[in-house]
């Protein structure tokens, strides 16, 4: 226990890092001069560096097992990537720290995911990744108004170096403490991502994990500063109040979101809700010319409840993957989940920027929403044909 509650602070970390850019912005942009194109690609090297490194990490969490794989990669990458973020003097040093704390950040999740589905029945597995990622998401409420005091009382680079303090230590702790589960036999090294490709009853699933995420990600790594700074003129103070909430909410969806496959025993029915809900308030904000602040928070709130699928999306997937492929099959569709919130973040920079009317600052925001609605129909649509897994129809 003692070695997942290392690595349940590994993720706590990866939580806060993934999120915190969104506070921060107002001061790297008066600091640093960051457009917000600059901070789209610093958000978006963040996750497309920790979905590249979920291959790796497949197949070292199926050879040389979690321990190692989490502790050191945490360690040395995600510790580099926070210190070189503290002594950052140009954009491009923020973008590359992101992708060095992605690197690092990558095996955080995954690794106990391996354990539970090692060591735990199978229908189990929803309500104790969901667990595990519910606890994890303090990091995300950690990153929005007690990281804008902290800044505010401290400043961002100071912070920044207490970070990395942090992370060091997280990182020996999950050396020190955490246990390997017993290594399967010579078949575990064998088999490859272009195998698991093959299985057909994955590829509807994709697309729901490649978006399942990307939106309430997207909004709470990003762009809910720049949102209600640039619409209701929010400062650091206001919009780490926001993001509080929002955080809350994919806290306390994650949580609902577990056990809830086995209450309706249905995994499929559960996700494809939470995300016919998210597309619903994204067409809304899309289509909606003016919305008050209390509007525009309650909207992000949801999306955030709602858009907490992702342990039961896993689990789905996982029920469709061979026992000695679990590390490589787990980062693949983890690699879809974290590379999708990261290309689309990437790419939501441009959109909202080629949408910039002064007159009216909420423009932007409504292309990204119109943006986020075009894809969240896709993913719905393909998810649709996908095979139920019923969990009382699995050994307890």
């Amino acid at each position: 226990m003692a070695g997942i509650a290392a690595m349940c602070m590994g993720y706590v970390f990866s939580q806060f890092f993934r999120a915190f850019l969104a506070v921060l912005t107002p001061v790297l942009q008066r600091d640093l001069s960051m457009t917000p194109t600059e901070l789209a690609y610093a958000s978006g090297a963040w996750f497309i560096a920790f979905a590249a490194m979920q291959f790796p990490v497949g197949t070292l969490l199926d050879t040389i097992g979690p321990r190692r794989t989490a502790g050191i990669i945490f360690t040395i990458f995600a510790g580099s990537g926070i210190f070189l973020f503290a002594y950052a003097s140009s954009p491009l040093a923020i973008i590359v720290a992101m992708a060095l704390i992605g690197i690092g950040c990558s095996p955080v999740l995954m690794a106990p995911f391996y354990i539970f589905a090692r060591e735990f029945s199978p229908a189990q597995l929803a309500t104790l990744v969901s667990t595990f990622i519910a606890v994890g998401t303090l990091g995300n409420i950690a990153g929005s108004e007690p990281l804008a005091a902290a800044v505010d009382a401290f400043g961002w680079r100071t912070s920044a170096m207490g970070l990395g303090v942090g992370t060091v230590v997280v990182g020996i702790a999950i050396l020190l403490l955490a246990r390997d589960p017993e290594k399967l036999d010579a078949a575990g090294a064998r088999g490859s991502y272009l195998e698991l490709l093959k299985i057909r009853a994955l590829w509807p699933i994709f697309p729901v994990i490649l978006m399942g995420y990307t939106v309430a990600a997207g909004l709470r790594g990003l762009w809910i500063g720049p949102y209600h700074a640039d619409v209701f003129g929010y400062n650091t103070l206001e919009i780490g109040r926001v993001t509080l909430y929002m955080s809350i909410a994919l806290a306390l969806g994650t949580l609902c979101f577990g056990p809830l496959d086995r209450i309706f025993n249905s995994r499929k029915r559960v996700v494809m809700g939470g995300n016919f809900i998210v597309l619903a308030l994204c067409i809304y904000m899309a289509f909606v010319p003016s919305v008050s602040a209390l509007t525009g928070t309650l909207v992000f709130v949801a999306i955030g409840f709602f858009g907490s699928s992702y342990a039961v999306q896993m689990t789905h997937g996982r029920a469709f993957l061979p026992a000695h492929m679990t590390g490589r099959g787990a980062t693949l569709l983890n690699f879809c989940s974290i590379g999708g919130a990261g290309l689309f973040q990437w790419v939501s920079g441009p959109v909202v920027e080629m949408s910039v009317d002064p007159a009216n600052p909420e423009s932007q925001y409504q292309a990204l929403f119109i943006f986020y609605s075009v894809l969240m129909v896709i993913a719905v649509v393909a998810y649709a044909f996908s095979r139920d897994v019923k969990p009382r129809d699995v050994a307890l």
